[in-house]
């Protein structure tokens, strides 16, 4: 099966909606669309969080240390196991989620 998204196309109605593109032996692929910040979080797992459009201020803690990078599209943020993150969009933007299936 085959199936085609246009990113830019989505729009949610909602901050963080999301649309299932592909769940994979208990991974989860989804396409976010946003236009507020999210909450901080711990994954169950390890997450890839790729911004396709728009501005992400990604937050992060490391050693009780706030630390913050902005991603532009294309730019890939991991967040490993027990990383404590929060995402902050500047306006729109649609993210890339890969993680585990049913987490944060």
């Amino acid at each position: 099966m085959q199936k085609t998204f246009r990113s830019r196309d989505f729009t949610g109605n909602k901050p963080w909606a999301a649309t299932d593109i592909a769940s994979m032996n208990g991974i989860s692929v989804r396409l976010h669309w946003t236009d507020a910040p999210y909450r901080w979080h711990v994954n169950d797992g390890e997450e890839v969080f790729t911004v396709l459009d728009g501005i992400v201020d990604m937050h992060y803690r490391e050693n009780g240390i706030e630390k913050q990078v902005a991603l532009q599209p294309g730019d890939i943020f991991f967040a490993g196991i027990g990383c404590e993150h929060v995402a902050h969009p500047r306006g729109a933007a649609r993210i890339l989620v890969v993680e585990k299936e049913g987490s944060v």
